[in-house]
């Protein structure tokens, strides 16, 4: 169960995802403007947010952007717009996942259902066995901990959003190895396609917080054509 926002202005659609979701076992709250959808998420903690690009005071993908200006609670973007360029843009400026109108509420949930796994760590693990929790992982000064959901570089924590830290944490549980750029879409945005600048707007945003460039790189090294890896900075000689 997951307590959903629903961001649509459509009556007939949203009264539909309402009853759905609420049979569903979703706690569900629903508003018809961007505006509405930013006081509801400052004031309310969700799970989980619907939003449909179509709204009638701000379009979607500018409230997506201040959205994430506020909080990183999973956006799955709803859109007739089926076009994969603006599409990539909306994965960019921060969207987890959409779905292009018309879809049912069991496409929907299933989608939710994944957001919300990758967002809360991962499977069940053995029936009747807790998981062990994940080690801190740490490449050089940098220490990354997976169930806490903290990254520290030289002792001092780094302000990372989600997506950010979800990236580092599967490089840094990789050192030294090469990872593909289509299985770093595949694990950490779970989108079987996509454009490299999906990435690279990403590993920019990362390196200036690791204190660094991608002309004068210390810890994430980009192999053209290839892919990325994290490794420890040479030893000063």
């Amino acid at each position: 169960m997951a307590s959903v926002l629903v961001v649509e202005d459509d009556q007939f659609v949203r009264s539909a995802l309402i009853r759905q979701l609420t049979e569903a076992s979703h706690t569900v709250r629903s508003v018809g403007t961007a505006l509405e959808a930013l006081r509801e998420v400052a004031q309310i903690g969700f799970d989980v947010v619907i939003l449909d690009l179509g709204l009638p005071d701000l379009d979607g993908a500018e409230a997506l952007k201040m959205l994430r200006g506020i909080t990183d609670v999973p956006v799955i973007v709803a859109t007739a717009r089926d076009d994969e360029g603006e599409i990539v843009r909306l994965l960019n400026d921060g969207a987890d996942d959409y779905l292009v109108k018309p879809f049912s509420v069991a496409h929907l949930s299933a989608r939710m259902t994944a957001v919300l796994r990758r967002v809360r760590g991962g499977g069940a693990g053995e029936p009747g066995r807790a998981a062990a929790p994940p080690a801190v992982l740490r490449v050089g000064g940098l220490a990354v901990d997976p169930l806490r959901r903290q990254a520290h570089l030289d002792g001092v924590t780094l302000d990372l959003t989600r997506r950010e830290f979800d990236l580092l944490a599967y490089l840094a549980g990789r050192p030294g190895v090469v990872v593909p750029r289509r299985e770093l879409l595949a694990e950490v945005w779970r989108q079987a396609y996509g454009d490299d600048q999906t990435i690279d707007v990403h590993l920019s945003w990362l390196r200036r917080k690791l204190g660094e460039t991608a002309a004068r790189p210390r810890y994430l090294h980009t192999l053209r054509g290839v892919g990325v890896k994290l490794e420890p900075p040479a030893e000063p000689t």
